[in-house]
């Protein structure tokens, strides 16, 4: 008889989650349920459900051909790489500098971690109103004496996304602090003790043996950060509402601008399809090296 082969990590997972988490499993059959639901009508020129009239890919060259959606994308590009580099660098130095043992750290760490406590929807009212000409940072300096001053983020093409930047990372530069610091005290303090006697400097032994070490932190870290920035919508609302213009418009208000308010079902389905590819591909080489690639190791 030929020898039986042992299941891949993914029929092993899939099993184990089967018995032994029902609601996580049923949560799944939802989702892909709704994600063939939501292929489907993709390549429809529907307006409303349940009208089904398939047009292949027209909706998706409209997609693409939309200068709306072009902004959109590229916005969402430009947010997504400036936020993660720069929250993961300030999140690192944070969390290195509340990892020295200092007083009050717990007091600290509450104030970094507060902002993300809010919902976006007040973090943008509030920086809407800091960055408002007329009552925000521009006045309180002009009030000053300054009467040149200028800092008009929100009306400007060019540094509208700029403002949606500081929201952002002043939101969610704590989470990320708090998940480095959690990295870091999970470093043996032998390794600081070896490091030491063998004189490596602070900042060589931080980049070359702790960052590696922190690798799975790192992953989480990144994976829900850019699951976070896919979906950016109600902190463009609250802040610009995808203004001046569309210049600061993103995929996840594209979406559901068409789907509820530009009675086209179809376009605005196109786009949450587009943004689904977006999340999977983040999210697959995450789950493979949880899962596959680290048990093979």
């Amino acid at each position: 008889m030929a020898e039986l082969q042992k299941p891949s990590w993914i029929s092993r997972n899939w099993m184990a989650l089967v018995s032994s988490s029902p609601m996580i499993f049923t949560a799944l059959v939802v989702f892909t349920g709704c994600s063939i639901w939501t292929i489907l009508y993709s390549f429809t020129a529907s307006r409303t459900l349940p009208e089904l009239t398939f047009v292949g890919f027209d909706q998706y060259i409209r997609l693409f051909k939309a200068s709306r959606w072009g902004y959109a994308y590229r916005n969402i590009l430009f947010y997504g790489v400036a936020s993660l580099t720069i929250s993961f660098v300030l999140g690192f130095v944070m969390a290195v500098l509340l990892d020295q043992k200092i007083r009050f750290e717990n007091s600290f760490r509450t104030i970094y971690l507060y902002p993300f406590a809010l919902s976006f929807i007040v973090t943008g009212i509030a920086w809407q109103w800091m960055l408002d000409p007329m009552f925000g940072f521009q006045k309180v300096v002009q009030g000053w004496g300054f009467t040149d001053f200028k800092f008009n983020l929100l009306g400007n093409r060019n540094t509208v996304m700029y403002a949606v930047l500081l929201a952002g990372l002043w939101q969610g530069t704590g989470l990320t602090m708090v998940l480095m610091l959690a990295g870091l005290r999970t470093v043996d303090e032998e390794i600081w003790k070896a490091a030491r006697v063998d004189g490596i400097p602070k900042w060589k032994t931080y980049l070359f043996i702790v960052l590696p070490i922190m690798r799975p932190v790192l992953i989480t870290n990144l994976v829900i950060s850019a699951a976070g920035v896919v979906r950016t919508y109600d902190l463009i609302v609250a802040l610009t509402k995808g203004g001046p213009g569309n210049f600061s418009d993103v995929p996840a208000k594209y979406v559901f601008d068409y789907m509820f308010g530009g009675n086209n079902l179809g376009q605005g389905l196109a786009g949450s399809t587009v943004m689904l590819v977006a999340v999977l591909i983040i999210l697959i080489p995450w789950m493979y090296y949880e899962y596959g690639g680290a048990r093979r190791r």
